[in-house]
This record gives structure tokens, C-alpha cells and sequence, in this order.
């Protein structure tokens, strides 16, 4: 049985083309920041939701932030939204347990995601 598949001849596999690793790529266009926010498990950066108070409350959480977060907060606060825009003046930015942001204000998690991504993260 095995002689007569080879002889119909099964698919091959295509030849695999090497190509430089991320780590790679992002190790020479990283900046270095005084924090680091490791992804998760399954790759996806720690920026969660969490909605109290029967849907009147949004909260974001960054989880699991490297070194120093009071700086993360800072920029955060500074540049996640152009001055004097609605959103800035409800932006409301806090530290839990010394390695977890919370952001308060308002439904921004595609904001914060895109905004680490274009930092590099």
C-alpha cells in the first residue's frame, strides 16, 4: 500500500523560506523606555476591560508592568490624546499595586493598544 501512494506520488511540502525573526526586527527599531510591558500567554499585550457598576463605569487595566510605571503613566497621560480634547480632560490615570495601571474615563482600549504598539510594544 505505502509503494503505490509514492508511486501516485503525495503533494510535497513547499520549500520553507527563511525569514528573520521578530525579535530580530524589533531589537533594532526598539526604543528604550524606562518600562517594559511583557506580552501574555497567547502574545496579546495585558490591556483589559473591566465594566462596574451595571455598565456606567469603564475601567482599563495594563497589567504586569517592568520597571518604573509612574513614568508610563506620565506619558500616557501626555500623549494618548492631543491637549485640550474631550477625551484628555477625562483621562484619569492610577496605580495599583505598584505594576498595574488603571484608566479611567472612558472606552479607550483600541486607543492604549494602539497606542504601546506604535511605542514598540
Amino acid at each position: 500500500m505505502l509503494f503505490r501512494l509514492k508511486s501516485f506520488g503525495l503533494p510535497r511540502r513547499l520549500p520553507c523560506h527563511a525569514t528573520r525573526s521578530l525579535s530580530s526586527l524589533t531589537q533594532r527599531t526598539a526604543a528604550h523606555y524606562p518600562y517594559y510591558i511583557p506580552r501574555n500567554s497567547k502574545g496579546s499585550l495585558p490591556v483589559y476591560t473591566d465594566i462596574r457598576n451595571n455598565g456606567t463605569r469603564f475601567l482599563l487595566l495594563v497589567r504586569n508592568i517592568d520597571g518604573d510605571v509612574q513614568a508610563l503613566a506620565q506619558e500616557m497621560s501626555t500623549s494618548l490624546f492631543p491637549s485640550g480634547s474631550p477625551e484628555a480632560s477625562k483621562l484619569k490615570i492610577s496605580i495599583n499595586r505598584s505594576k498595574h495601571l488603571i484608566i479611567q474615563g472612558g472606552r479607550w482600549k483600541h486607543n492604549v493598544v494602539d497606542w504601546l504598539l506604535q511605542k514598540g510594544f
